[in-house]
């Protein structure tokens, strides 16, 4: 299969394991991507033992010039590209606080990078690319409780000032300490909820504009084992590429602007009464049972 696939912070964690399923897919060209270039290579090297032959390349999201740079270089080496998945992504430092600063750092490294992407990235896509981006439940519009938001967000005509106002009011209402529990399902990593509601509502927007016949997805992958989750979650890590692989290799092309779901369905974004948020008393249960500091 001739084609050129990239994925953001793969060398650990899901973006991993999608490398290495698209690899085993036999996808000619699959970009590995990290910020740090030896946990990059060391990954790559990992991938070549199993007999796979990843490409690596050096890239921090939330560097304009990093993003740029990867931009040119895949336009030079292939003219353009057929897969993208956008994976790299942080969470909040405190499961249960939330900081102006903290707040920031994830925002800009799960939404605004994000944006940086479509700048840089979006006009190398081939006609017919298949774009992913990796969300969660915690970014479905269930988690928001804020009548005005909810409101404007599932809008039809939606657009990116009104996604770029809706995280720019949590940023604010954190500095002002103006910020109100009862706007929010629950106030755990909640940061992280308003990047990934932000992404999936983003991901509508994106699908409007891009033409082409290109489909943007998001996906939310699942409570998977990783490093972010401190290694908690009803999925193993080793199924992590399974949606991710589908929805970019096998899902028919008509499915377009989509928040998908890991067991390969479709979930309704724009329905606050779905109720498929993301809950913390799940998500520490599992984490107390696997770190004993909690």
């Amino acid at each position: 299969m001739d084609k050129v696939a990239v994925v953001t912070g793969s060398n650990k964690g899901i973006g991993y394991i999608i490398v290495r399923d698209l690899c085993r897919r036999g996808v000619g060209i699959v970009y590995l991507t990290a910020r740090d270039e030896k946990r990059g290579l060391d990954a790559v090297e990992t991938l070549k033992k199993e007999g796979l032959n990843p490409v690596f390349h050096q890239l921090d999201v939330t560097d304009k010039e990093s993003v740029k740079r990867f931009a040119e270089h895949l336009k030079e080496k292939h003219g353009g590209i057929d897969i993208l998945i956008n994976n790299a992504a942080i969470i909040t430092a405190d499961f249960e606080k939330t900081t102006y600063e903290d707040s920031l750092n994830v925002l800009n490294a799960n939404y605004f990078s994000v944006l940086t992407i479509q700048e840089y990235i979006f006009p190398i896509l081939k006609d017919n690319a298949r774009v992913l981006n990796i969300s969660s439940d915690a970014g479905h519009i269930s988690n928001l409780e804020n009548p005005y938001w909810i409101i404007r967000l599932t809008s039809d005509d939606l657009k990116l000032e009104d996604v770029n106002d809706f995280v720019n009011w949590f940023l604010d209402s954190v500095k002002n300490e103006t910020l109100k529990e009862d706007d929010f399902v629950e106030t755990g990593i909640l940061a992280y909820r308003i990047s990934k509601i932000a992404l999936s509502a983003l991901t509508r927007v994106q699908q409007k504009q891009i033409g082409r016949g290109i489909s943007i997805n998001s996906l939310h992958p699942g409570f998977i084992k990783t490093n972010m989750t401190k290694n908690s979650g009803l999925l193993d890590l080793d199924d992590a590429g399974i949606a991710p692989v589908y929805f970019v290799l096998d899902a028919d092309q008509s499915l377009k602007g989509k928040y998908l779901w890991f067991d390969k369905t479709e979930k309704e974004w724009t329905d606050h009464g779905l109720k498929i948020h993301s809950r913390m008393e799940i998500f520490m249960e599992h984490v107390k049972m696997n770190n004993k500091d909690y």
